[in-house]
């Protein structure tokens, strides 16, 4: 789906023929915004021999100091150079600019509702051809954003994103509504999952602060999910990758079954430990500790759905899609609600 383009200085066009041109393409004549980026501006460029590739423009602010580009484009590198053809090639970049150029995949957005067997399953495939051996080249990949390799950084991580909501953006619409959303209902859940987390982790003799022995760590495409997909026939592509990096395994599976764009049924949620502790070689505890931080993981996105109502993500949304934040708003904190109730009390 496109927009109308918008560029009237033709500044991102001279970019992306300088990017072309470094990667041996053709000359760009057209660039047409796509819709959907949440936190980029995004550009599909025609080029004059009839072709096309993906312009990224990476959103920047002093108060979030990732490395999009840098995220992106080395787990781009890392992948094709294991022979996985299932995400963008990476074509060039200008870091400076943060500008990436990317082969274009084929294909359409997976609808909500339309996730089957096979889409996940291709999922799974995915993530452990990317952890396939040998694992040299994996210990150079960045850590994934929030990375977390005990249950206490798992914990610290959400405690962070719980409290980040009591700042909200002063003009943010349905303020006094999101304010008695998190006082009333989400952080008491909040308390009420930490707490069975760590009941739970007591039970199995494992400390909190203990770190995941380094053998277990995997490379993570991070936010990954249907969400970020594209369905060619039978064959489907991922994009997205400026949050991946090393993880612990739990974080990515229980990312991939709370992520509430694309929603994956949480039938195949057995389905998918198995192929993953069998696909990687992971020891049994693993299992369990998939199981006790998915509610932990539901709360986590239920504050991911509330970045709308803080002023940095109003910034990304801005950046990303200048459009009418009240009703954005009003849609997110009803998804907010029912990300928050999946949770069993």
């Amino acid at each position: 789906m496109t927009a109308p383009a918008h560029d009237p200085a033709g500044a991102l066009l001279a970019d992306a023929a300088m990017l072309a041109d470094r990667s041996g393409r053709a000359e760009p004549v057209r660039l047409v915004p796509l819709i959907g980026g949440k936190n980029n501006r995004v550009f599909e460029v025609a080029l004059a021999d009839g072709s096309h590739c993906i312009l990224k423009s990476y959103f920047s602010d002093p108060r979030d100091v990732r490395d999009r580009l840098g995220a992106e484009w080395a787990f781009l590198s890392y992948a094709w150079a294991r022979g996985v053809r299932t995400v963008p090639e990476p074509l060039a970049s200008d870091c400076a600019k943060r500008l990436g150029l990317y082969a274009r995949l084929p294909g359409q957005k997976l609808l909500p509702g339309r996730v089957q067997a096979c889409h996940v399953e291709a999922a799974l495939d995915f993530v452990l051809a990317v952890n396939a051996p040998p694992h040299d080249a994996a210990r150079s990949l960045p850590q994934a954003s929030e990375a977390c390799f005990s249950i206490a950084a798992h914990i610290a991580t959400v405690d962070r994103r719980v409290a980040q909501l009591g700042t909200l953006d002063p003009e943010a619409p349905l303020k006094p509504e999101v304010e008695r959303f998190v006082g009333g209902s989400l952080t008491p859940a909040w308390n009420r999952t930490r707490g069975r987390v760590e009941a739970t982790a007591a039970r199995l003799g494992l400390p909190l602060a203990r770190d995941l022995d380094p053998a277990d760590v995997i490379v993570s495409p991070s936010d990954f999910g249907f969400h970020n997909a594209l369905a060619d026939g039978s064959v489907l592509g991922f994009l997205d990758f400026e949050y991946a990096g090393r993880d612990d395994p739990a974080k990515l599976v229980c990312d991939f079954f709370c992520q509430p764009e694309v929603p994956v049924p949480q039938g195949y949620f057995p389905r998918a430990v198995e192929r993953i502790m069998s696909g990687l070689a992971l020891p049994a505890l693993h299992r369990e500790r998939f199981a006790m931080l998915l509610d932990l993981y539901r709360i986590k996105w239920t504050c991911i759905i509330l970045n709308h109502f803080l002023p940095l993500g109003a910034a990304r949304r801005s950046f990303a899609d200048p459009g009418a934040r009240a009703a954005r708003c009003a849609e997110q904190l009803a998804k907010a609600a029912d990300k928050l109730a999946e949770i069993e009390v």
